[in-house]
């Protein structure tokens, strides 16, 4: 069993995770929310600033929860792709240096390969295949999870990540930021079929849709438009239209969700990214998934957002594969989940 030290630095939380195979020794996650929260989004350059100067004690704090040392550690990994530059630049930079420093084997670690583990530390008896439905600020993607390091992308959003969707609607609705929690929370009280609002279909060529690709602008614009016509009539109903807007994205990447699992034959899907959080999704996917036979997993809160015990986790897998990365390793803004294994020199 391999022990790994990880950070991920790769948008706004600073954390720093002690991982051994697929059980969390420590996890520390630093929050930047407060932050950024004037700015109504992530500022990048804020962002990397403050990475510098939590990631020293964060690591401190990790080493401390879990009572173990450096000689304990058998590999120190650290998010190179995809993210901020600026931010993956802390984190990478901090673990080739105590990698150098200790003589320990360096894994660079895709950040969506870490969501899709984080299904495997509360679930250590998972194993591919299965589908794994990573839906995030940033991202929101069908992922076909075929072994470590094998991942064939299935779907993908075609515009605004369902996160992204929620921060922006947020923002129209004066809701603050982030959107997502508080989205949720108003949903709870409002009438999820008060308004009736449009799933985004791409269309196909040769005619029809892409069965698992999503698109959120248009639905962003119809909230928008009916924002501006409520807006005349009165009080805006909040509360309706959180639920009515939720409801949406949940039926939406629920319907998607199902259909590739059925189609490429998957009993299972891993649900990874903070909007796994999302209390709508999870009983809309849940219960669709149930009247399948289909297995669904969601990490436990925690887990859902960035977090460096996901990253410690894959890392550990590939270690015990034998797989490293050079220390020239880059950060890279963007990079496609299918050439994870670009990372490693064996």
């Amino acid at each position: 069993m391999a022990t790994v030290l990880a950070l991920e630095t790769s948008c706004d939380e600073t954390s720093v995770a002690i991982v051994r195979d697929r059980s969390v020794c420590s996890n520390v996650v630093s929050s930047q929310i407060a932050v950024h929260q004037p700015y109504g989004g992530v500022v990048p350059e804020v962002a990397s600033r403050r990475h510098v100067e939590l990631i020293n004690p964060a690591i401190a704090q990790a080493f401390q929860e879990a009572g173990l040392g450096w000689s304990d550690i058998d590999g120190i990994a650290a998010t190179c792709a995809p993210g901020l530059v600026g931010a993956l630049l802390v984190g990478l930079t901090a673990a080739k240096t105590l990698s150098m420093v200790h003589n320990k084997p360096f894994i660079g670690v895709h950040h969506l390969e870490g969501h899709i583990y984080a299904s495997y530390l509360t679930e250590p008896t998972l194993e591919p295949p299965f589908l794994c439905l990573l839906v995030s600020g940033g991202h929101t993607s069908l992922i076909h999870v075929k072994d470590c390091g094998v991942y064939t992308q299935l779907g993908q959003t075609r515009d605004d990540a369902a996160g992204e969707a929620f921060d922006k609607v947020a923002r129209l609705l004066k809701l603050g930021y982030p959107g997502g929690p508080v989205i949720d929370r108003l949903a709870k009280e409002g009438d999820p079929r008060a308004f009736p609002l449009p799933e985004g279909q791409i269309s196909l060529p040769e005619g029809g849709y892409h069965p698992y690709d999503s698109s959120f602008s248009g639905l962003k614009t119809a909230v928008l438009r009916l924002t501006q016509k409520l807006q005349d009539e009165g009080p805006l109903p909040v509360a309706d239209l959180a639920a009515s807007f939720q409801r949406t994205v949940a039926r939406s990447l629920t319907k998607r969700a199902i259909a590739c699992a059925q189609d490429f034959g998957l009993s299972t899907i891993a649900v990874g990214g903070g909007v796994a959080a999302n209390s709508g999704l999870r009983q809309h996917l849940q219960e669709a998934a149930a009247a399948r036979g289909i297995r669904v997993l969601f990490p436990p809160m925690g887990f859902c957002t960035d977090n460096a015990a996901m990253i410690a986790c894959a890392a550990a897998d590939h270690l015990q594969r034998g797989h490293r990365s050079s220390l020239s390793l880059g950060a890279q803004s963007r990079l496609s989940i299918a050439e994870v294994m670009q990372l490693y020199v064996s």
